[in-house]
């Protein structure tokens, strides 16, 4: 029976005795389990899914689940490498009294066992207890009913049994890989062997810094918004492995120039700091340049999620200049009062009067500009790479008509305005249109109510005003000698107002419209007349709300969430960082005390070296916040955000909220560093 028993207690003891380092970790895999308990059970909740957006939310949430499932395999198998090296003298010495690898591998087999068991229990318990207060914050965002009702999804508590439990089981092999691949006397040695002082590689050095400058680079310099999905992938890779290089190789040379520099390696506080910095750089770099790429993660999602939800009523607008919105794709006056008349007479119906009325035809195309020169060939463009927008056509009529101003414009002359990007030339002309497409830019076009662009609309746009109809026109017979009669582009008729009704009231107005243009659609069909009947499309912004509500909800929740993961990640290897170091530092700062360095003086030095190396990520993440600041700002104007200065303040607010957090942190792991070197107790 105590044979039996034996591996289960060596495995409860070395947990009990090494609690400063399992505690964090435990509590770190208690908060991984609760969050992705919490995104599992919203995204598997029936009570969201029957709520108007609910269905969108859950499905950016179960995505969420499965980033959240990669994200802590990672992470918890980093952290539990400072665990297996502190273990290893524990094992090892076991194995020199008699204990084969074998039976070293039953204590970790319980180890990890132990180690599930409380963790799923705290992060389940915790995040079943919690789970409520998410529905209600979800249900919030979303404009619903609450519910009190409390419930415990079986299935969001099966998926999180099962991911954590394969995560811990590869944890596990990859320790029992470890033990089985050392001997004894490296085992008994493990925390004290370190590294060797690695020489400053000048190469890796410099290769680090000019990746980080062309990342720089291209994320400073890029405009086409389309383009910037695709090279913003690439940057986010060179800016990673730019960083570790730096870190890594940078910081030893860092360190080796600071050696140099007599007035400031000869003192007592900097000394003992850059020596024990420079011995140990090349595991301490990797650990500071993953600390920097999790702050800089934290500080991109946070920023740019919270700053789409704050601007989500604007966006709203952009996206909905009116109430309601009726484009026809046709301009014959039969097809457009047909239409017309439907909205007319939903209005009568609900007694309703239309506000703020706005109308115009036009023509819009897609092109790749080079300059002030337009192409329209897809076959010449590269779609990634060239400046492609959508250039859209309209009488200048119709901008008088909702500006209030009167002007008038010659059959070569033009205003210009542009969404998502700027034109600053004097003229354009598109190649294929001839004649037809080229005209002088006289002024731009200021107060205009454009088009709505869709939330998935990658390309720019730029609306060009030309004399009167006939213009439209020959650039719609024009275009089909580019494109075939399948591909080319039609004429629209464009018609909004707003209303001044609840919301309710203008779904059913909006609903009553398109039932109405269904039932003559049906009626000419049923005669024989279906070549009759144009297409449409009618939009109401109070119907659509809700999807907004549901996409950047989702964002922000999602946002808030892995800006929790990333913080407490962030925190926790920054502490393991210091236990590890302390220990192995410990036995040479009590040889400094023994020849007369004073507990001050020690704490001086701790410091100094902390405070060299500790707030590097933070200030290095700040420098990549700072040039990623363009290429996310093109990429959040796809989602329809060009609030600047929004997102601007969002990132300054957030990147000090974070050194308030992360200063907090400091102070904690360098005092637990200084107990630890102070201590005389191995």
């Amino acid at each position: 029976m105590k044979t039996t028993f034996l591996y289960p207690r060596l495995a409860a003891g070395g947990i009990k005795k090494n609690y400063r380092s399992y505690l964090p970790y435990l509590f770190a895999c208690s908060g991984m389990i609760m969050m992705y308990y919490i995104t599992s059970f919203l995204s598997e909740n029936g009570f969201v899914a029957k709520m108007r957006g609910g269905e969108t939310m859950q499905a950016l949430i179960m995505l969420g689940c499965w980033v959240l499932a990669v994200f802590s395999a990672i992470f918890l198998f980093y952290t539990n490498s400072f665990l297996i090296r502190r273990r290893k003298t524990e094992f090892g010495l076991y194995n020199v009294l008699g204990m084969g690898k074998r039976n070293i591998a039953r204590i970790l087999v319980w180890e990890t066992f132990f180690m599930y068991l409380v963790s799923e229990a705290a992060g389940l318990g915790l995040g079943i207890l919690f789970s409520k207060l998410s529905e209600l914050l979800l249900t919030k965002m979303l404009g619903g009913t609450a519910s009190y009702d409390f419930r415990v999804e079986p299935a969001s508590v099966r998926d999180s049994l099962i991911v954590y439990a394969v995560i811990f089981v590869l944890i596990l092999i990859n320790a029992l890989r470890q033990i089985h691949l050392s001997n004894p006397v490296e085992l008994l040695h493990s925390e004290n062997s370190g590294e060797k002082p690695p020489r400053a590689n000048w190469f890796l050095a410099v290769s680090g810094a000019v990746l980080l400058g062309i990342s720089y680079y291209f994320a400073v310099t890029i405009e086409n918004p389309l383009a910037a999905v695709f090279v913003f992938f690439a940057a986010v890779l060179m800016v990673i492995i730019a960083t570790y290089l730096l870190f890594i190789a940078g910081s030893v040379a860092v360190c080796r120039v600071l050696q140099k520099n007599k007035n400031y390696y000869y003192k007592t506080n900097h000394f003992v700091s850059v020596s024990q910095m420079t011995y140990r750089m090349k595991r301490n770099g990797a650990g500071l340049a993953s600390i920097c790429i999790l702050a800089t993660m934290l500080l991109v999602t946070l920023s740019s999620t919270t700053c789409l939800f704050a601007g989500m009523k604007d966006m709203l607008r952009q996206r909905y200049p009116r109430n309601i919105l009726i484009n026809t794709y046709s301009t014959e006056d039969a097809d457009v009062q047909r239409v017309r008349n439907a909205a007319k007479s939903a209005l009568e119906r609900f007694g309703e009067v239309p506000e703020n009325e706005m109308e115009y035809s036009y023509i819009s195309i897609a092109g790749a500009f080079d300059e002030n020169t337009v192409s329209l060939d897809p076959t010449d463009t590269d779609i990634i790479s060239a400046d492609v927008r959508y250039i859209t056509f309209v009488p200048v009529r119709y901008y008088n008509n909702i500006t209030g101003q009167n002007i008038s414009l010659e059959r070569n002359q033009a205003l210009i305005e542009s969404v998502k990007s700027d034109y600053g030339y004097d003229s354009i002309t598109i190649k294929e249109l001839g004649d037809t497409g080229s005209f002088d830019i006289v002024g731009k076009a200021e107060g205009f109510v454009m088009r709505g662009s869709s939330m998935a609309s990658f390309a720019s746009e730029s609306y060009i005003f030309v004399s009167d109809e006939s213009v439209i026109e020959d650039i719609y017979e024009k275009q089909f000698e580019v494109y075939e009669e399948k591909y080319a582009s039609g004429l629209h008729n464009y018609y909004g107002f707003d209303l001044s009704c609840d919301k309710e009231k203008q779904v059913k107005i909006f609903e009553d419209i398109l039932f109405s243009l269904a039932q003559q659609q049906k009626d000419l069909a049923d005669a024989g007349r279906e070549d009759e009947w144009c297409g449409y499309r009618v939009e109401s912004a109070a119907n659509d709300e809700t999807d907004f509500l549901a996409m950047y909800g989702g964002l922000f929740f999602l946002g808030i969430v892995f800006g929790m993961v990333f913080i407490c990640a962030a925190a926790l290897i920054m502490y393991y960082k210091q236990i590890s170091e302390g220990f192995e530092d410990r036995s040479k700062f009590g040889i400094l005390q023994k020849v007369g360095m004073t507990k001050a003086e020690i704490r001086k030095s701790i410091n100094s070296q902390v405070l060299t190396v500790f707030f590097m990520p933070l200030a290095a993440a700040g420098l990549h916040m700072f040039f990623a600041f363009p290429i996310v700002s093109r990429l959040l104007l796809i989602f329809g955000l060009n609030n600047t200065a929004l997102f601007a303040v969002m990132t300054l607010c957030c990147f000090g909220a974070f050194s308030l957090v992360y200063t907090a942190v400091y102070f904690i792991t360098s005092r637990s560093y200084c107990k630890i070197v102070s201590s005389d107790k191995e």
